[in-house]
């Protein structure tokens, strides 16, 4: 049998621990699936003493990551710190740049820095895995990298933040606001005491620019994706939409036009009778769009210390298997120099429609109103009903829900910003795009 295989983790939180118990417990079963034993050498974390579960004593303990990355013999670097900066960037970096293989669960590092550390992996011959950074343990990193190689991309999407997730699960299953849902998903460890990373989409869209980059061989740019969150999701939307035959899922969605890449993060109605609209709670689902296979729909566990370590765990495993000197598979799917520049595409017409829904004063013309500057705007309605409010007061303002047929962003908007021009609306309005995916 070969060498052991020498690993430094840095960041022994809930998925570092659960992948160090993961490693001791199953040594002997993944030394016969691997070919060689796999062992911890050395770990950093904020606090050596704290109990994590499993007997790390054997392993050289480092108060620096840098300093781990730089220093330790090890043969693979372990980053579950986490954060776009340091240390995490300057510890990649670090082992990347001495030869030392690396494997990270960190979107945000890879987001920001993905390309130049895959260029400092392919200059030293080292493998760069990120399979935990993107949907926990859903394989979506391997499949855009190695599996569908050949395949010519069309488009990418999915349900990429279980927080976001189960929170519009839970207000279409118990009938609960937004707020409420939030406080429950924070009361059990779904969300974080600040949850706007997640309910803003940035997470979602950190992942979303991995994958447009290994669909389409664009270089990373999450700057450049419409991002939308869940916050203004109310319980009338998920009311109406259920009426309508439809489930508000945050999506994350990347496809190739003819005038260059669309990335876009927001909420989304699909169809009930979707697999996507299936998918509930903290769970995750991607799927890929190519012309030689077709639609690949992959979901499961998004996130969750197993989940992540189980993904982080198959990145070692595939780093233990390796041939040393054999071709290396380059991070981000082809090498960094052959990249391209990202080039956003130009706002087209979106086939899925609009939903959109205004609060309105109970007064003459309203509806004529609402028609005109639709149809000034070059927007045809699919329909157009008064949803019946809990009161009955003739005072009282009235929803009015709009379903458009396909049109461009830019005419609901300048119709919608007009209609807010007449006075007569209460609120803000809300607009939805509906996506009728191939998956159903």
């Amino acid at each position: 049998m070969a060498d052991a295989l020498k690993i430094g983790i840095a960041g022994l939180g809930t998925v570092g621990a659960s992948l160090a118990k993961i490693l001791v417990e199953r040594r002997d079963m993944l030394a016969t699936t691997c070919g060689r034993p796999i062992e911890i050498a050395a770990v950093t974390a904020r606090s050596k003493g704290r109990d994590r579960g499993v007997d790390l004593s054997a392993a050289e303990w480092f108060d620096d990551p840098v300093a781990l990355a730089r220093e330790a013999k090890i043969d693979v670097f372990v980053e579950l710190m986490g954060g776009a900066g340091d240390p995490a960037h300057a510890a990649v970096k670090a082992a990347l740049s001495r030869g030392v293989h690396v494997v990270t669960a960190n979107k945000a590092l890879l987001a920001a820095h993905g390309v130049e550390l895959a260029g400092i992996a392919e200059e030293n011959g080292c493998i760069l895995n990120y399979e935990a950074a993107v949907a926990g343990g859903i394989p979506v990193i391997k499949a855009l990298r190695e599996s569908l190689t050949g395949n010519t991309i069309s488009r990418v999407y999915g349900i990429m933040n279980g927080t976001c997730n189960y929170i519009l699960t839970k207000m279409e299953k118990e009938g609960l606001s937004f707020e409420a849902c939030l406080k429950e998903a924070q009361r059990l460890g779904y969300a974080e005491a600040d949850p706007a990373f997640d309910i803003e989409g940035n997470d979602t869209a950190h992942k979303l620019s991995i994958l447009t980059t290994l669909a389409f061989g664009t270089k990373i740019s999450a700057d450049n994706i419409y991002l939308e969150g869940i916050t203004n999701i109310s319980i009338d939307d998920i009311r109406a939409a259920a009426d309508l035959g439809y489930r508000i899922k945050l999506l994350g969605v990347a496809q190739k036009t003819d005038t260059g890449v669309e990335q876009r993060v927001h909420p989304t109605m699909v169809p009930l009778d979707s697999v996507i609209a299936q998918v509930d709670g903290v769970t995750n689902a991607v799927a890929i769009e190519s012309d030689i296979l077709g639609e690949l729909l992959m979901v499961g566990p998004g996130a969750g210390g197993n989940a992540t370590a189980s993904a982080v765990l198959g990145d070692i495993a595939d780093i233990a298997k390796s041939r040393p000197g054999a071709q290396t598979v380059p991070a981000l799917g082809r090498p960094a120099a052959s990249l391209i520049p990202y080039k956003r595409a130009q706002i087209r017409k979106h086939h899925g429609g609009y939903f959109i829904r205004l609060s309105v004063e109970d007064r003459t013309g309203v509806f004529a109103s609402i028609a005109r500057h639709m149809a000034e705007n070059g927007i045809s309605l699919e329909s157009i009903v008064q949803r019946a409010q809990s009161t009955t007061e003739s005072t009282d303002p009235k929803t009015i829900i709009l379903v458009t047929h396909a049109t461009m962003e830019d005419s609901v908007r300048k119709a919608v910003a007009s209609i807010k021009g007449e006075g007569y609306l209460v609120g803000e309005p809300q607009v939805i795009r509906i996506e009728r995916p191939k998956a159903a």
